[in-house]
């Protein structure tokens, strides 16, 4: 029987007769011996080129007494090639694939996202608004700014619409149309990031990290879109495009950074890192030549090649699973409780509001009078340590009453917040020292909200 593959030979010298159809059996002609010769080293370089394999690798130690194998599956689907990557990896580094076969070194670590409220699952301020007409954080999912300047007028929006594996992306909806952008339109959706979370990157040091941003997005306007990292710190920044192929179908991208070897990120509680995904950029964001390598800001290089996502009503863009993290590769997203991402936003931005199972007079801040010629003080704890103290705002009709009585007893007249709790004083004189105070929410309009957000 002709022997044309390496895993076809016996492991027993006097079995192997044949090497192809040619006979190496006792007696031979010298002739057979070159012929048989050269089917080996066919059958070689085919094993070396990966067109003829074995199921099994064995790998033995010097003197052979043990080995290592490695074993394909029992039944392969289809043919895959693996990639090893260059160099031994860090220690505790674990290899991870692209899901095309290339493997890279990566390190193993909870909290790898960088982005809070990547699967938009948090939307404290509402689901919708509509008429967006400037930039701001919208009623949809937390921890997103708005950048928008004469680009059309816009319905944000936290939206069911998900891939597979999602349950909420945000949207967004032209509802006025800017065809003719002016030089200074622009539309972004952009996260800021506070240095504190960022030292491990690297930055400004010989050993800059590389970072990683993956995200699923959908839009009825295929084309380019620019996604940039902004070095807030510094005045750098760096650019890559990405292509929305197919209209109304979501897409994942993946999009590499490379590390920044100039300018170090301040480490501390303030903005020193946007991502920017770029919607709209009139010409003084795209006139120059697009900047995919980190530079000295320069406002023409940072959008270049952009479309323009207002130029029709009838446009949208919906975007979720927004993953940043250290390294070449995208790993799987990485899936938070509700409760956790609910944390992390409420260290930006959160609302005391009506509790519908407590129903009316949701207690929001608790005090006692000190006197009758003295505003009365309240008290309230936040739920998490803010980033910084926050403003105070109301919102819908928030009423101070006197405790003993469950009468309104007057308005706000001054507050103040830090990092860990609020006060607010009221105009309460008419109450004797000693004399509870509160303030009650009577609707589910009512709001008290809390905002130290970048």
């Amino acid at each position: 029987m002709a022997k044309d593959k390496l895993t076809e030979y016996s492991a027993t010298n006097a079995s192997n007769d044949v090497i192809g159809d040619i006979s190496v059996a006792e007696g031979m002609l010298p002739s057979a011996v070159n012929n048989a010769l050269r089917e080996q080293m066919t059958h070689l370089k085919n094993f070396s080129d990966g067109t003829d394999g074995i199921d099994v690798l064995s790998l033995a130690d010097d003197d052979a007494s043990a080995s290592i194998k490695i074993q394909a599956p029992s039944a392969v689907t289809t043919t895959t090639t693996l990639t090893l990557p260059d160099g031994d990896g860090d220690a505790g580094a674990m290899l991870q694939t692209n899901g095309s076969g290339q493997l890279a070194w990566s390190t193993a670590y909870r909290n790898r996202n960088l982005i809070i409220n990547g699967a938009m699952q948090v939307s404290q301020r509402g689901t919708s608004e509509t008429g967006i007409t400037t930039g701001k954080y919208a009623n949809a999912p937390d921890r997103y700014l708005l950048g928008l300047g004469s680009a059309g007028t816009w319905t944000a929006a936290q939206s069911t619409d998900a891939p597979v594996g999602f349950s909420n992306s945000y949207r967004l909806d032209c509802t006025t149309a800017d065809a003719s952008l002016g030089g200074g339109d622009l539309l972004v959706f952009q996260q800021a990031i506070e240095g504190q979370n960022l030292q491990h990157l690297k930055k400004g040091t010989s050993s800059a990290e590389s970072v990683t941003v993956s995200f699923y997005v959908k839009s009825n306007k295929t084309g380019t879109y620019i996604v940039e990292l902004f070095d807030a710190d510094n005045s750098r920044q760096i650019s890559q495009a990405y292509t929305i192929s197919s209209a109304n179908t979501w897409e994942k991208k993946t999009l590499t950074y490379a590390g920044d070897t100039s300018g170090a990120l301040n480490n501390d509680n303030g903005v020193s890192l946007y991502l920017v995904c770029w919607l709209a950029a009139g010409s003084a964001y795209s006139s120059g030549t697009l900047s995919t390598s980190w530079n000295a800001f320069t406002q023409a290089d940072r959008a270049v090649g952009q479309v323009n996502l207002a130029d029709s009503t009838d446009n949208d863009w919906s975007i979720t699973g927004i993953q940043m993290e250290v390294g070449e590769q995208a790993t799987p997203f990485e899936h938070r409780s509700f409760g956790d991402e609910l944390a992390a936003c409420q260290r930006y931005y959160y609302q005391a509001g009506y509790d519908q199972n407590v129903g009316v007079d949701t207690t929001i801040f608790a005090g006692v009078a000190a006197s009758t010629t003295l505003a009365a003080q309240c008290y309230r704890k936040h739920p998490v340590e803010m980033r910084s103290p926050p403003t105070m705002a109301l919102g819908g009709s928030v009423t101070a009453y006197d405790g003993d009585s469950n009468t309104a007893v007057g308005s706000i007249a001054t507050n103040a917040c830090s990092n860990t709790d609020g006060t607010a004083n009221f105009n309460t004189t008419q109450l004797g020292a000693g004399r509870a105070v509160m303030i009650l929410l009577n609707d589910p309009a009512d709001f008290i909200s809390f905002d130290s957000e970048l």
